[in-house]
């Protein structure tokens, strides 16, 4: 090396780049003004010699500075453009390429103080691996937050996964890290290898990246999320105006990985594949909403999605991320929407995750007390750190704006607001006040639902919270976390209680079927029953029913007509509504050939219809928030296992009678109160033979009567099958119908009156008739004694003169 180029090389740090241990290499690599030139300083190991390659065609020899493959050169240029650089091998090999240090960043300084206040909510558009132009050049940028790493490199089957080569600018006290790479890239594998103070250096996936290697494969993958040519625009337009809690929400939640299995023996189906599968038998069945078990990156197939490395990225078990997008796009073309399971409670050990990421606890709490979850074996995110937030919130909008899915429902919410959750004593580390609250963890629900009220364009944030924990649905203004509505365990823990119960014992469990409307209205509630009800020896909802086959079958019916109607919005997982006989496992496919029996295809029929009332009648949905929508006819006939109630709208012509019947009997003129006068015809009753019941249903139009029942004026007398439920639509009688009816009253209260008087008087000429008569007979007898006298009178006298003359 000559002896000007020498004074020029700064030797301390070029060792820094050569033994990997200098954080912003693009201090001496690359191009840089020297005078009227230009010093370019490369790093390529095990390069023997390098040439710098200008854009006119010129090229100049590079100088070694050190043998692992350190090269120099001045050029007397102020300006070299894009040029490119040549490195010869010792096996005579080369590689020419364009020098990814020379560009200057792309991460502006408002993006960094953005990201470091917790408020950029479109990180993953900086940090991450993104297929950009720059400078009119195509590479990849990459970027990753790494606040305590010595170096960062990227790695990657572009660069044959050596930290040396793409080694990462710091930008400022971020503690971000990046870098631009040339080349047309996408879809090639990479990393992200960290090197500590202590010299230990590891490989780590990218948490914002777009693709992830399909399981046990572990490397990140560059994926485009640009560019898919979406058609849904008149179903977010429409989603935007809706208020939700006065819509129908009936959602089928899924496991996409098991929902069908491929006839050719391979694992799952795609995400394009999957869409008109689902499509058509959601569409048939008259669901709202999909709701999907995560499909975040997850290397666990037994964890169902629920310990996530890949936040940013699809599953590729199913594709792609314009799969993805295909399969949402689709979906909403065909009137259905999408939510997304999203798990922002925890996440996985795994080492090349989130935890431990720069060598420091950065994503969890450093004191296992606070950080670990015990029961689950996973780690609890810092909600406190800015960033980390900020890694989660965009994670939810990039879901939603991104994907375009209609709704998130957080896991575990419970296990986010209470630091002692799962714990024992001395488990687990109070907050300031010596409380048990997660204050940091409340500020993030509260941050993250607010920023998708206000940028959703209408979409859902819906909790799985089993808690008391007031106002969770409530306004963020009047200290709510501000979710849109909230799953009711409550009600179905007490609901399943009360249904596995022989009907001989339920009467003593009455109140669990009824309490629930003590609450209802506390929260924007969500009945559900879930893949968490049907696993872990839990049994299949139709098991888990008592009695005969004939009898779990029926109960099941009732038991899903009461849940239709009670107030909430509803979920169903999968192979529930065809009455599957075993418990739910990701392995096999929903086990479609049940429908070949009738039991199984009834119930699919059942709950079908079950769906097409509730989106058809508004008062099974408009009033699910307000007592106005719900009225008790009966709930305290606690020996027959009866419920009656009603649903409204504020229409009366609108409101719906619903009758249940938990026990095993027959009654065949059960009475019912009814609200009003009226005409109450059978829309549903799950002992018809058509859902496999035995057909004992209310087939004539009842006209109401006016005999008292349940404290009603009005009463109905119906027909009830055993373990059964009936649902009446209530049509008042008009007005006319009612003058009519009073006449028809009136009318008949007058011949009532006509018919008394009539007899009242043939009662009165009868016992004139009889009296005449008798007084009649009285004179005969009296007129017939006065003649009887003289005739006695001659008949002595004769005697005696007989015996005067004996005599």
């Amino acid at each position: 090396m000559n002896e000007k180029l020498y004074k020029r090389m700064n030797w301390p740090e070029i060792e820094a780049i050569i033994y990997s241990e200098e954080d912003n290499p693009h201090r001496l690599l690359g191009p840089h003004r020297d005078g009227k030139g230009t010093l370019v300083q490369a790093f390529y190991p095990e390069a023997v010699s390098m040439e710098l390659c200008l854009p006119d065609g010129k090229e100049q020899k590079m100088e070694q500075a050190d043998e692992a493959g350190y090269f120099a050169v001045c050029v007397n240029r102020a300006e070299l453009g894009a040029y490119r650089l040549r490195a010869h091998f010792a096996d005579g090999g080369t590689d020419e390429y364009e020098d990814a240090y020379r560009f200057g960043p792309v991460i502006t300084q408002e993006d960094t103080a953005r990201f470091g206040a917790g408020i950029h909510y479109e990180a993953y558009r900086i940090l991450g691996a993104h297929v950009m132009e720059l400078d009119g050049t195509l590479g990849v940028h990459f970027a990753v937050w790494a606040p305590n790493a010595l170096r960062v490199s990227v790695v990657g089957d572009f660069n044959h996964w050596d930290g040396r080569r793409h080694q990462m600018r710091r930008l400022w006290d971020s503690g971000i890290f990046e870098i631009f790479v040339p080349g047309e890239l996408e879809g090639e594998n990479y990393k992200f290898e960290l090197k500590l103070r202590g010299g230990l250096t590891y490989l780590k996936a990218d948490p914002y990246a777009f693709g992830q290697q399909l399981r046990p494969d572990t490397a990140s993958v560059i994926r485009r999320i640009d560019g898919f040519a979406w058609e849904d625009a008149d179903w977010i337009g429409s989603r935007k105006k809706k208020d939700f809690n006065r819509e129908p929400v009936s959602v089928y939640e899924m496991y996409l990985g098991s929902f069908a299995k491929p006839e050719d023996g391979s694992l799952y189906y795609n995400y394009r594949e999957l869409a008109p599968r689902v499509i058509s038998y959601v569409k048939e069945m008259g669901y709202t909403h999909v709701e999907l078990m995560p499909v975040m990156e997850h290397p666990f197939d037994g964890s169902w999605g629920y310990q996530v490395i890949g936040y940013y990225a699809p599953t590729a078990r199913y594709g792609t991320a314009h799969d993805f997008m295909y399969f949402i796009n689709e979906l909403h073309k065909a009137g259905i929407g999408v939510i997304l399971d999203w798990v922002p409670a925890h996440f996985p050990r795994d080492t090349y995750g989130l935890s431990n990421f720069d060598g420091t606890c950065l994503y969890e709490h450093r004191d296992p007390r606070q950080g670990a979850h015990p029961h689950w074996g996973t780690l609890i995110y810092n909600y406190g750190r800015p960033q980390v937030r900020n890694y989660l919130i965009a994670n939810a909008l990039y879901w939603i704006e991104q994907y375009h899915a209609d709704g998130i429902r957080m896991d575990a919410v419970a296990s986010m607001l209470y630091l002692d959750y799962g714990k024992q004593d001395g488990q687990w580390v109070a907050n300031i006040y010596g409380g048990n609250e997660n204050l940091e963890a409340v500020e993030f629900l509260k941050h993250v639902n607010s920023m998708i009220k206000k940028r959703g364009q209408g979409a859902l944030s819906i909790a799985e919270e089993s808690t008391s924990w007031p106002k969770v649905t409530g306004d963020l203004n009047d200290g709510g976390l501000g979710f849109s509505m909230k799953w009711n365990m409550g009600w179905m823990n007490d609901f399943l209680d009360y249904m596995h119960y022989d009907p001989y014992f339920r009467s003593y469990h009455q109140g669990e079927l009824t309490f629930s409307m003590v609450y209802a209205y506390s929260e924007h509630f969500m009945l559900v029953l879930s893949h968490d009800e049907v696993v872990h020896g839990k049994c299949s909802m139709l098991n888990k029913m008592p009695g005969t086959e004939e009898d779990k079958f029926a109960n099941l019916r009732a038991g899903y007509g009461f849940m239709m109607t009670h107030p909430g919005k509803k979920l169903l997982f999968m192979g529930q509504d065809i009455a599957e006989d075993e418990e739910w496992n990701e392995n096999r496919s929903v086990k479609w050939e049940l429908l070949k029996r009738p039991e199984n295809e009834g119930m699919r029929l059942f709950v079908k219809r079950l769906n097409e009332l509730y989106r058809s009648y508004p008062a099974l949905y408009l009033e699910d928030t307000s007592w106005d929508g719900f009225e008790w006819i009966d709930c305290i006939s606690v020996n027959d296992c009866t419920l009656s109630y009603l649903r409204k709208s504020g229409k009366d012509e609108e409101t719906l009678l619903v009758c249940v019947n938990f026990a095993n009997v027959e009654r065949k003129a059960y009475p019912v109160g009814v609200p009003f006068a009226g005409r109450y015809q059978e829309i549903l009753n799950s002992d018809d033979k058509r859902y496999g019941g035995h057909g004992r249903v209310n087939t004539a139009i009842l006209e109401s009567d006016e005999i008292e029942a349940d404290g009603r004026e009005n009463s109905i007398q119906i027909r009830q099958a055993p373990l059964s439920v009936s649902i009446f639509a209530c049509t008042p009688y008009t007005k006319e119908e009612k003058a009519a009816r009073d006449k028809e009253k009136e009318t008949a209260a007058r011949a009532a009156v006509s018919r008394q008087k009539k007899a009242a008087a043939g009662k009165k000429s009868l016992k004139e008739e009889l009296s005449a008569r008798v007084e009649q007979a009285d004179s005969a007898i009296l007129e017939g004694k006065e003649k009887e006298k003289p005739a006695r009178a001659g008949r002595g006298t004769k005697t005696s003169a007989k015996g005067r003359k004996k005599a």
